[in-house]
């Protein structure tokens, strides 16, 4: 998708990929993004998992069986598709399209493997990786949502740690912003956007 355009044609949007470890704030981050900028969009990933208190069907994620996620596999219907911790997650390819050729910003919350994809697919993506201050924080945040055990906090953490090694070794994402001062770092990420956009 390229980002230049002739003289008065309208402006292509863009993808701004926002990976992170599981419970280094890339929700807050997306909802303050969709409430702040004008033009953004969400994508809504489809997922295999089951939904968790307080999200909704078709806003937060639109939850499939696995057998039909398979099947939109098969007929190449996700821009990209990860597995994490046992559950899959995926873009669908349509929406995101037609949100770029009307000039939307289309903000993608997805994991590393995802976000690569994204990158190599639509060079002129935002990729944004989102970093925890540090492994202790990371762990009371995810300890603080009270939805797992132990043992899925454990590989939570191993998750995190191998996440944040792939996405540094990738080459994928330009932008590495650590979530301390959540406000903050939501102004930082907007800054990025910002600029890429007045590079277009």
């Amino acid at each position: 998708m390229s980002s230049r355009r002739a003289a008065g044609a309208k402006r292509r949007g863009r993808l701004v990929v926002i990976s992170g470890p599981s419970g280094a704030g890339k929700t807050s981050i997306c909802r303050a993004l969709l409430d702040q900028l004008p033009d953004a969009v969400w994508s809504v990933s489809a997922t295999t998992r089951k939904p968790r208190a307080g999200e909704e069907a078709k806003k937060s994620y639109e939850f499939v069986s696995a057998e039909e996620f398979e099947r939109r596999i098969r007929s190449h219907e996700f821009l990209e598709w990860a597995e994490y911790v046992g559950e899959r997650y995926g873009t669908p390819r349509k929406p995101v399209e037609g949100f770029v050729a009307a000039g939307k910003s289309v903000i993608l919350e997805i994991d590393v493997q995802g976000g690569m994809q994204v990158a190599r697919q639509v060079p002129d993506s935002i990729c944004i990786f989102v970093l925890p201050p540090d492994r202790a924080s990371l762990r009371a945040r995810l300890e603080g949502r009270r939805t797992e055990a132990e043992e899925q906090l454990r590989r939570r953490l191993e998750r995190a740690d191998g996440e944040i090694a792939t996405a540094r070794d990738s080459g994928c994402y330009p932008y590495f912003v650590v979530n301390d001062v959540l406000e903050e770092t939501i102004d930082r990420v907007k800054d990025i956007i910002r600029k890429e956009n007045d590079k277009a």
